[in-house]
């Protein structure tokens, strides 16, 4: 079905007339927002310490806080916000934020990322408040290697979650992190099991990012060799124009449609119109960017709609961040940070700056 045109656009108070542009011309479309940092799982690939560094939860924006911040972002162009973590529905009462997103004029798209432990228990409260659709992540459907990768054997609890999600009439996509010699082997069951339940299937490439501390360059499964292992099962995928989200979509001659979030192998930096908003206000450009621009400081000082809103603006007219490409070009690739840089800033973590 076609998508609702999206909803007319304020410009933000001292923001230009025209509609934002960084350097490289991309707008500001799409915003994620982290709730909190905490998570209730222990992914190899995302949070394989023993210890980290939290966020003080005197730090952790208000539900009014993240609200007021989003209608700016509205106001300066976004109209897409998903709500991460961390684990999001960690926070409690969650359903309160999705309403008061679900009711800003201009956020045409409301949704939320999740690793689905907790999905079931929540998901007919958080469509009835106004979320659209979840994304979860499931990346194996053995249970075997699920409780070894996350630490913690809650698997059923994932596709429990899953089907909570469809019958509470959600949208539903699958995110699966592909990883070579982990789950390499299961791209065709995974797609075959979306397929039976009408869900769409994202591959993500193992990407560098925060707490990945253990990738190596011959863990990537690049997109060119998930669309040959694909097609070779289904017959061969064909690439569907492309949006503004980060995967790119493939058809099968079925028309099974999947994902691929190439960001190693083919990166989107040029197209890329997404920002982060960490759980205690610091707003990342880029999920590479190694520091963020503060908006928890002025927000709780008093600062008006007007300064909040060129704050805004100036930081994204000066953005030039190319940072997965820019990552692709060195000639010896290793991790993004060790652990000792961890630990001594914990907004390069992952789980902190939303996924």
């Amino acid at each position: 079905m076609p998508e609702s045109a999206p909803a007319a656009r304020v410009r933000a108070p001292g923001a230009p007339d025209s509609p934002l542009a960084d350097q490289l011309g991309r707008g500001l479309r799409a915003l994620r927002v982290s709730v909190t940092d905490r998570c209730n799982m222990r992914c190899a690939y995302c949070m394989p310490e023993a210890e980290y560094v939290w966020l003080p939860r005197e730090s952790i924006l208000s539900f009014a806080e993240i609200a007021r911040l989003a209608r700016l972002f509205v106001a300066a162009g976004v109209d897409a916000v998903r709500l991460t973590g961390g684990e999001p529905l960690l926070r409690r009462e969650l359903g309160e934020l999705v309403g008061m997103l679900a009711a800003t004029s201009g956020i045409r798209d409301l949704a939320l990322t999740t690793n689905g432990l907790l999905l079931a228990a929540h998901a007919s409260r958080l469509a009835a408040a106004g979320l659209a659709r979840v994304t979860v992540s499931l990346d194996t459907l053995q249970p075997a290697r699920f409780a070894a990768a996350a630490r913690g054997a809650h698997h059923a609890d994932v596709l429990a979650g899953i089907r909570a999600a469809q019958d509470a009439g959600l949208g539903v996509k699958v995110n699966a992190v592909v990883i070579r010699g982990f789950n390499d082997d299961e791209l065709g069951a995974l797609l075959e099991w979306g397929r039976a339940r009408a869900i769409e299937v994202r591959f993500i490439e193992y990407m560098d990012v925060g707490g990945a501390t253990r990738w190596s360059q011959a863990q990537v499964v690049g997109q060119s060799e998930i669309l040959a292992t694909l097609g070779a099962r289904f017959g061969k995928p064909v690439a569907l124009p492309r949006g503004g989200a980060p995967a790119t979509q493939f058809q099968l001659p079925d028309g099974t449609r999947f994902g691929i979030v190439a960001s190693v192998t083919a990166p989107f930096c040029r197209s890329c119109e997404r920002s982060r908003l960490a759980a205690d206000g610091l707003w990342f450009r880029c999920l590479y960017e190694g520091t963020g621009l503060d908006l928890r400081t002025p927000l709780r000082r008093g600062a008006g709609d007007a300064e909040l809103g060129s704050l805004i603006a100036e930081a994204w007219q000066a953005r030039a961040a190319r940072g997965a490409e820019e990552r692709a070009a060195l000639r010896e690739r290793g991790v993004l940070y060790r652990v000792a840089r961890l630990r001594a800033d914990p907004h390069r973590e992952m789980h902190t700056r939303g996924g």
